[in-house]
Formats: C-alpha cells, structure tokens, sequence
C-alpha cells in the first residue's frame, strides 16, 4: 500500500472509503452493457486491489448483475441512492472502482478507451489516450509496475 490515499462515495454519503494506492489502470468503457448500467455514454472505472479499498462508512448492497462475458458482475451499491461504488468481475481480488464517485474525479483520467466499437457517435476520441475496438491483453497497455502489482495480486490467490 502507498501513503497517498483518495476517498470517494455515494451521493448521500452514507457509503464513503478509501483507496489506499492509486490505481493500476483506469478503463473508459464505451460497450453497450457499461452504457445501460450507467445510463450514461461511458463508464469509467479505476481498477485496484480490492484489499486497497476500505469502506470507512456504509454497507454496500452488492448485486449480481448480467455481463458480457457471461461471467456476471457483483456491484456494490449505496442502499439508500442506489448509487453504485465499484465492481468485480470474474475475480473478487480486484475491484473497478467507479471514478466518478470520488471525491477528486479528476485525479484518474483513463488509460485506454475500450470497446469503442460501440461508443456513441457523437464522442469524439483525442487520440492522445489509446483507444481499442474491442478489449485488449494486459500485458501489451499496462506499465510495469501495474502489471507486478497485479503478478503480485494473482500469485496469493
């Protein structure tokens, strides 16, 4: 863990935590199911081990909801605005972590824009940040030391 910490939460603060490390990468998700889940254009999740997220108020509802992959989804939402915090996909170990509900946004823009295939029309990409029609390997977009991070994670599994 890092001594720089982020806190985040739901809109009526009854689910606040704590992110104790800066995440290993940051998706912006343009495919349809982030889309309706949203109700927005993109999701943007921040993805960190789920032991350097602490709950500092709450519980979190979490429910199980369909995904592409098959796999399904369980995501942790406010019981009382139903805002949801993060997610976990196919593993509990990492958690994708929903930037919009930190208390600083603006602190993890995304790494890479993902399944663009199906963005909506009207985004327009800079072109500065990478962008795949689709998803991409790990081991080709993440820096070195988000990819230990993640060794480290999978090897105490």
């Amino acid at each position: 863990m890092s001594d720089e910490t982020f806190d985040g939460g739901c809109d009526c603060r009854a689910v606040r935590y704590r992110l104790h490390a800066r995440p290993m990468f940051v998706h912006c998700c343009h495919c349809r199911w982030c889309q309706r889940e949203s109700g927005a254009a993109f999701a943007l999740n921040a993805l960190i081990e789920a032991d350097r997220v602490t709950l500092l108020a709450g519980p979190v509802d979490v429910v199980g909801t369909p995904s592409h992959s098959g796999e399904g989804q369980r995501i942790a939402r406010c019981p009382s605005c139903r805002i949801a915090v993060w997610s976990q996909y196919s593993s509990p170990l990492v958690s994708f972590v929903r930037v919009g509900t930190l208390d600083e946004p603006d602190a993890f823009p995304p790494d890479i824009h993902i399944f663009t295939s199906t963005k909506q029309p009207w985004i327009q990409l800079s072109g500065d940040v990478p962008a795949v029609p689709e998803y991409y390997a790990s081991a080709e977009m993440w820096p070195a030391a988000s990819l230990a991070r993640r060794r480290a994670l999978f090897a105490t599994k």
